[in-house]
Protein backbone atom coordinates (compact mmCIF):
# COMPACT_ATOMS: atom_id res chain seq x y z
CA UNK A 1 0.00 0.00 0.00
CA UNK A 2 1.37 3.31 -0.83
CA UNK A 3 1.42 6.33 1.13
CA UNK A 4 -0.77 7.90 -1.43
CA UNK A 5 -3.24 5.28 -0.75
CA UNK A 6 -2.81 5.55 3.15
CA UNK A 7 -3.78 9.25 2.82
CA UNK A 8 -6.62 8.54 0.94
CA UNK A 9 -8.46 6.19 3.29
CA UNK A 10 -7.82 8.30 6.01
CA UNK A 11 -9.53 11.25 4.34
CA UNK A 12 -12.35 8.99 3.32
CA UNK A 13 -12.61 7.66 6.49
CA UNK A 14 -13.04 11.31 8.33
CA UNK A 15 -15.60 11.96 5.62
CA UNK A 16 -17.45 8.90 6.78
CA UNK A 17 -17.57 10.15 10.43
CA UNK A 18 -18.78 13.18 9.42
CA UNK A 19 -21.67 11.54 7.21
CA UNK A 20 -22.35 9.65 10.12
CA UNK A 21 -22.57 11.73 12.37
CA UNK A 22 -24.51 14.45 10.93
CA UNK A 23 -26.60 12.08 8.32
CA UNK A 24 -27.31 13.89 4.78
CA UNK A 25 -29.41 16.85 3.91
CA UNK A 26 -27.53 19.99 5.72
CA UNK A 27 -25.92 22.61 3.55
CA UNK A 28 -22.51 22.38 1.49
CA UNK A 29 -20.61 24.61 4.31
CA UNK A 30 -21.73 22.91 7.06
CA UNK A 31 -20.07 19.35 5.95
CA UNK A 32 -16.52 21.61 5.05
CA UNK A 33 -16.86 22.88 8.62
CA UNK A 34 -17.23 19.42 10.40
CA UNK A 35 -15.16 18.20 7.73
CA UNK A 36 -11.95 20.47 8.34
CA UNK A 37 -12.61 19.73 12.85
CA UNK A 38 -12.34 16.45 11.98
CA UNK A 39 -9.67 16.79 9.85
CA UNK A 40 -7.99 18.88 12.57
CA UNK A 41 -8.57 15.92 14.92
CA UNK A 42 -7.05 13.43 12.66
CA UNK A 43 -3.53 15.33 12.58
CA UNK A 44 -3.91 16.18 8.43
CA UNK A 45 -3.40 19.47 6.86
CA UNK A 46 -5.44 20.95 4.83
CA UNK A 47 -6.63 24.68 3.14
CA UNK A 48 -9.83 25.48 2.34
CA UNK A 49 -11.02 27.83 -0.61
CA UNK A 50 -7.74 26.72 -2.53
CA UNK A 51 -6.98 28.75 -5.60
CA UNK A 52 -6.90 26.35 -9.29
CA UNK A 53 -5.87 27.81 -12.59
CA UNK A 54 -7.05 26.75 -15.70
CA UNK A 55 -5.45 25.81 -19.07
CA UNK A 56 -7.16 25.01 -22.22
CA UNK A 57 -5.38 23.40 -24.72
CA UNK A 58 -2.10 25.08 -23.55
CA UNK A 59 -3.79 27.95 -23.11
CA UNK A 60 -4.08 29.90 -19.73
CA UNK A 61 -7.74 31.01 -19.31
CA UNK A 62 -8.98 34.26 -16.79
CA UNK A 63 -10.39 32.25 -14.72
CA UNK A 64 -9.48 31.11 -11.07
CA UNK A 65 -11.46 27.98 -9.75
CA UNK A 66 -11.66 27.40 -5.97
CA UNK A 67 -11.13 23.85 -4.75
CA UNK A 68 -14.00 23.85 -1.63
CA UNK A 69 -10.86 21.77 0.40
CA UNK A 70 -7.33 20.84 -0.73
CA UNK A 71 -6.16 17.72 1.87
Amino acid sequence: MTEADVMCGRIIGACIEVHKALGPGLMEKVYVQCLCRELTLQGLKYTTEFPVKLNYKDVQLDITLRADLLV
